[in-house]
């Protein structure tokens, strides 16, 4: 496959994605109203004609045909209606053709062939088509003629050249070629990239199918103002690959003269012209692996920018105005571009939180419960990256809370709850974090039971008496732990949960689960909001070097020994202004050997978090700096490295490694 065969491949998986999510949106919005506007069915009708065309030019051809049948039917809704009666089932029939066109999509994706038995889909949907029409007393889907099957072709001509186009160009295509009216609007389209003012023949073609035998017949014809302007336009019809033959067939100049008087008065073409001119794009689509590579330049340019402004070289001479100002000049343009790349990766949350409403209907509808979806916080912007991870882990949130969360309605009534149980998403910026939640208002999960199947898998590591809550839905998210003696097809609550925490894992996120019988389930992603650079305090502990997020960071000072005391269990707790804070000495928790181990001699870190916060004690403050996160290798995972407080690490501009801490991380390890 060349490189502008994959090209194409990628707008269409693009373009297609994109429609058939529009597609699910509109049909959950007719469901929810119980009925088609208007405005709903040329939609739908515009999607499966967009897909049909782009299908056929990339010849898949059971998307073709069944984006074709789609459009035949709304095109007959669109000009005689539907019955009340007949909407529900109008809207199943839609979602499971959608849901067909997906499969498809992902075949092409995936390079497996595409399927060629369509039949029983096809004729579900003649038959629904047939059931329709009948009922409106109406033949299916009429269409109308073409609009210039009557015209002789000098004729044709003479008319375009009165209305001011007397330059034409007549098309002929590949006669293998299927769908020439297809063909044509697709050659049109090209066309006016070069040239805005033009008409072609027939004019319906998007339409009206009929036109395909006309243009088979008579070729497909392109009117100009002027000679340079179809000039411009030849080597786009040369170039199109379905051009089988074209000629010029301009009209006489004589012809020509009274045209161009006659199209003076005349004020349709101009606003054909309008009609046909190209919207400015204010917006371009750009491959990922593009806006990861112009990431990791950034972090080389950081880097850079580091080992310059850090030389020693410099440093012992001693840094003169010019290059203080200079160096200081350049960091600031460095955070510029950093916030731009930054901002150009993030994406609104919405995109993933908007497909779960199709998840919930057709759970709701399967599993007889009366469910709806509130969403919550879904303009917040989060990394691309982050936004493709976390998609699968809350779909299977969402199906669970479905599954095992939501109660039966007769449940529901007996524990005078309302009818309609809730399942919420809910996404909020805390500053460097994301905070992604699902939560339900269903039966919760039964904390004695997981107990009980912990204490069963031999993994309680203490007195089952001496397990918080939290501690104990932790086991949930262990592999192959489960409560459910029965799998169903959607999930089980624990089947799966440990996939679920080692993506979000993955991305350098948290995942917590709260719980209360009765009322409901809440799981929440605790997710940095980028990966990329931080900016950071350096830290020493001996000779290892450690960065502390700045968004960790409340304050630092020095500490008296008077001021260490001890609670119940012995640990060392620290009064910062009137209150108690825990003490973690790095040194102690690395097993670290350092000079400084007398409260005194070092600095202490008041460090936190959304939900906790406590103080570090090191060596000395280094100072900030902007550093780039390298994840941790793979095979280090086996040491719990990330469980003990390192999220990563950073190169610095004197080209040592410094571990960038994980606060949360750190304080729950110790």
């Amino acid at each position: 496959m060349d490189n502008g065969t994959e090209s194409m491949l990628d707008v269409f998986l693009f373009e297609t994605d994109d429609l058939l999510e529009h597609l699910d949106e509109i049909l959950l919005t007719c469901e929810k109203n119980k009925s088609f506007d208007q405005d709903s069915i040329n939609e739908i009708f515009r999607i499966m004609h967009t897909i049909k065309g782009s299908s056929a030019m990339m010849q898949f051809n059971s998307l073709t045909v069944i984006a074709h049948k789609m459009e035949d039917l709304f095109s007959f809704v669109r000009e005689k209606g539907i019955k009340q009666e007949y909407i529900e089932d109008l809207i199943d029939l839609m979602f499971r053709s959608g849901d067909f066109l997906k499969a498809e999509v992902e075949k092409v994706r995936a390079g497996q062939p595409l399927t060629t038995d369509i039949g029983t889909l096809e004729q579900e949907i003649n038959n629904f088509l047939k059931k329709i029409s009948d009922s409106a007393g109406a033949e299916p889907s009429p269409k109308p003629k073409a609009d210039t099957a009557v015209l002789p072709e000098a004729g044709l001509l003479k008319k375009e050249a009165e209305k001011g186009f007397p330059f034409a160009v007549r098309v002929f295509f590949d006669e293998e070629e299927q769908m020439a009216n297809l063909r044509a609007f697709m050659l049109a389209n090209d066309v006016r990239d070069v040239c805005t003012s033009f008409e072609f023949s027939p004019s319906d073609i998007e339409t009206n199918p009929d036109t395909a035998e006309f243009v088979i017949r008579n070729g497909f014809f392109m009117f100009f103002k002027s000679k340079p302007e179809m000039d411009k336009v030849l080597p786009v019809v040369e170039r199109f690959p379905y051009t089988k033959s074209y000629s010029d067939v301009s009209v006489p100049q004589s012809a020509a003269g009274v045209a161009k008087l006659a199209a003076s008065g005349k004020t349709k073409t101009a606003a054909a012209a309008k009609t046909h001119a190209p919207i400015k794009q204010s917006l371009i689509n750009v491959n990922l692996s593009k806006l990861d590579s112009l990431m990791d330049l950034m972090g080389e340019i950081v880097i850079t920018e580091s080992m310059v402004t850090s030389n020693p070289a410099l440093q012992q001479a001693g840094l003169d105005n010019n290059f203080t100002k200079a160096s200081r000049q350049l960091r600031k343009l460095t955070d510029e571009l950093q916030e731009i790349v930054m901002s150009i990766r993030m994406v609104p949350i919405s995109t993933v939180f908007q497909k779960m409403n199709r998840v919930v209907r057709d759970m709701s509808r399967k599993l007889e419960k009366d469910a709806q979806l509130v969403l919550i916080g879904e303009e917040t912007e989060v990394d691309k990256t982050i936004v493709d991870s976390i998609s699968d882990p809350i779909m299977h949130l969402v199906r669970n809370s479905m599954d095992h969360g939501i109660e039966t309605r007769a449940e529901r009534a007996k524990t005078g709850k309302p009818s309609m149980g809730t399942v919420t998403l809910s996404a909020q910026n805390t500053g460097g974090d994301i905070l992604i939640s699902v939560s339900d208002d269903g039966a919760g999960i039964d904390r004695d039971a997981v107990l009980a199947k912990a204490q069963e898998k031999g993994l309680l590591t203490k007195a089952a008496t001496e397990y918080t809550d939290q501690e104990i839905y932790q086991f949930l998210l262990m592999p192959g732990f489960s409560t459910n003696e029965v799998v169903t097809e959607y999930s089980g609550r624990g089947v799966g949960m440990d996939v679920v925490k080692e993506n979000v894992e993955k991305i350098g996120g948290e995942v917590s689960i709260d719980s209360v019988p009765g009322k409901g389930t809440k799981t929440t992603f605790k997710i940095p909001l980028t990966l990329a650079i931080i900016n950071g305090m350096k830290i020493s502990v001996g000779n290892t070097m450690f960065t502390i997020p700045i968004k960790n960071i409340r304050e630092s000072f020095k500490a008296k020994e008077a001021s260490i005391m001890y609670d119940t269990d012995m640990h060392e707790i620290i009064m910062v202004r009137d209150k108690y804070y825990p003490l973690v000495r790095l040194h102690k928790v690395y097993n670290i050997n350092t000079e400084v181990s007398d409260i005194a001699g070092g600095i202490v870190i008041l460090v936190g978090t959304h939900d906790c916060e406590y103080c570090i004690f090191a060596d000395a403050l280094l100072g900030e700096q902007q550093v780039v996160v390298k994840s941790i290798p793979a095979y280090l995972n086996q040491f719990r490295v990330r469980k003990s407080g390192i999220d990563g690490c950073a190169i610095l501009g004197d080209g040592s490694i410094s571990l960038i801490l994980n606060v949360q991380n750190l304080y729950n390890d110790n």
